[in-house]
């Protein structure tokens, strides 16, 4: 994809759309929509609370950081991901509420905007959906670094900009004076797109060619079919790790060391896999009809254009609680409103460096009727997720040394929508999120029995073990490792805190393990995203009903009809082996 209104890109079944000039349709665009769904835009939270140029800075921070980030998602946005065509524009509406009267700027004044003036330029200025915006004083803020503001300065940034971001973003987030006008359509020149890459056919071949979504058996069927279909950089984002992805590896290899002591000649015939998770003493709970949560994924749109609220639709159909994502694709208010009545959700927090936005953010979810919030504590900064840095082939400015710009590998979508986050979150916090929020709170993120004995003595309401799917530190111990630990070293403490695991589940049986050693409830984040990449909401409902049909095999294999039944003499634990593998980082994606 060639980035800015110079080009115009469609795959060979919606060829005729590229004979319309980008921008012009952006510019008589209510909002572009993706032929299947309305496409939806998200907005993370910035990196700081300055404000500069009339540009909000506390805010905008995460919006260009969604630029970022979707900059990496340029093979979706061309087609290789979704080959559906996106409708024609209708009319212009303006996004901020700058410019009454509709002023009218030229592409040609907006390309002369594309360098910072102490570079001898003009300014930074950017087109989305038709409005042209200054950004010239944010370029020190962006958590995503300089480089990604000053690449596409002066072009129509819509493609990058449009499918990650809340339809919401720039009213609530822009004052007023960084939107300058909108663009004149009769500037706009087109350039035709190229020839259709080899990997780019191969992508839209396997998209129109889904297998029938009855005949994938297990979860790992949907990553297998994720991988033919998702762009590089979605590949890279959804499956790397931190450094040579050891840990996520053995995330899943641990559980090789747990197995079963089933019991024969129980009556089996009817079987009860429900539990009721989020307890407190406030508050009964919520019944689950799966002891499976859906674990907070972020950029689900990088999959599909309907992103998180397949996962919302899902979850609600069965009957499982979600997780949403702090930094999830799709709007907060639009996965609260797809809820069923009743159905349960937990929001995941990462403290912005802002606090006010974190305050802000609490006090919405709470009053949205979110009904628990999990404190994401194992990232304080991203970890070295080396294979969605390579894929993004960029540079990002680190500083200035000696006067002159220093650069780095960039650091792929995972640092491009984490710039905000709080560094020096502390045990003290906790005091600081009672008073701010009353809902229930998790810690996710726990690695140490030292650590839940901590939280329980702090007052949490649950802890959830985890290491963020292998995404942080490499050589941290995988989840299920920690729980055997937790039940053999500290197994009151069970009973005094509500303990939730993840990491390397991909079997019913996995879950079945973790219930009986003491877990609540398993999440799984991954598989739930392949599973909606290639069918989208269906796709979540057949991975919850595999899961469920392997539950409650499982169960009945195991002689116990409720989850009650599954305690730890139903399982031997083998001694901690390292499962050699071959490191993954430094492979360069291949389809």
């Amino acid at each position: 994809m060639v980035f800015g209104t110079l080009a115009c890109s469609a795959t060979p079944r919606g060829a005729a759309l590229s004979n319309i000039p980008r921008a012009a349709r952006n510019a008589h665009a209510q909002g572009a929509r993706w032929a299947t769904a309305p496409a939806r835009r998200t907005f993370s939270t910035s990196s700081d609370g300055r404000r500069a140029g009339g540009v909000n800075g506390k805010v905008l921070g995460a919006f260009l950081g969604g630029i970022a980030a979707a900059a990496l998602m340029s093979d979706l946005i061309k087609g290789t991901v979704h080959a559906e065509a996106r409708h024609p524009p209708v009319e212009v509406t303006p996004k901020a509420a700058g410019d009454p009267s509709r002023k009218m700027i030229s592409m040609d004044e907006v390309e002369k905007h594309n360098a910072l003036p102490e570079k001898g330029g003009q300014g930074l200025w950017v087109v989305i959906k038709g409005e042209v915006y200054d950004v010239t004083n944010f370029v020190d803020n962006h958590p995503g670094g300089r480089n990604i503001i000053l690449k596409n300065a002066g072009k129509d940034v819509t493609d990058l900009y449009e499918p990650v971001h809340p339809p919401n973003a720039l009213e609530e987030n822009l004052d007023p004076s960084a939107h300058l006008g909108i663009v004149d359509p009769a500037t706009v020149r087109v350039k035709q797109p190229g020839e259709e890459s080899e990997k780019d056919r191969k992508r839209r071949e396997a998209r129109e060619n889904l297998p029938p979504i009855g005949t994938l058996l297990n979860l790992d069927d949907f990553e297998k079919v994720a991988r033919s279909i998702l762009s590089d950089q979605a590949w890279a984002y959804y499956s790397s790790a931190g450094d040579d992805e050891i840990t996520m590896a053995q995330n899943r290899a641990a559980f090789n060391r747990v197995w079963f002591r089933p019991r024969i000649l129980r009556k089996i015939g009817s079987v009860d896999s429900s539990a009721t998770l989020i307890k407190t003493s406030d508050s009964a709970g919520f019944s689950s009809s799966l002891p499976v949560y859906i674990s907070p994924a972020a950029m689900a749109k990088l999959g599909h254009p309907d992103g998180e609220l397949n996962l919302t639709r899902g979850a609600g159909k069965a009957g499982i609680i979600q997780g949403i994502s702090a930094n999830a694709s799709v709007g907060l208010d639009e996965m609260l409103d797809a809820r069923r009545e009743g159905q349960p959700t937990i929001y995941q927090l990462y403290v912005n460096k802002d606090r006010s936005a974190s305050e802000r953010i609490l006090k919405k979810v709470e009053s949205k009727g979110c009904n628990a919030v999990f404190l994401t504590v194992d990232a304080p900064v991203m970890g070295k997720r080396e294979r969605d840095m390579r894929t993004k082939e960029e540079e990002v400015e680190m500083g200035m040394d000696h006067g002159k710009d220093v650069k780095a590998a960039g650091g792929g979508v995972a640092q491009a929508i984490s710039g905000y986050i709080e560094p020096d979150l502390s045990w003290e916090d906790i005091a600081w999120y009672r008073k701010v929020c009353k809902l229930p709170l998790y810690l996710k993120g726990i690695q140490t029995v030292e650590d839940v004995e901590l939280a329980v003595k702090h007052g949490v309401d649950g802890v959830v073990l985890s290491n963020h799917g292998g995404r942080s530190l490499d050589f941290s111990p995988p989840a299920i490792d920690v729980l055997i630990e937790l039940r053999q070293r500290r197994p009151d403490l069970f009973d005094k805190i509500e303990v939730f695991m993840d990491g390397g589940v991909r079997r019913g049986t996995d879950v079945l393990k973790a219930v009986a050693l003491g877990a609540k409830a398993v999440g799984l984040g991954r598989p739930f995203l392949y599973a909606q990449s290639g069918f989208g909401e269906a796709g979540v409902t057949r991975a919850i009903q595999i899961l469920e049909d392997e539950i409650h095999r499982g169960m009945r294999l195991l002689g116990v009809t409720s989850l009650d039944q599954l305690t730890p003499e139903m399982v031997d634990i083998l001694p901690r082996t390292y499962i050699p593998v071959q490191p993954k980082s430094n492979e360069r994606e291949e389809q």
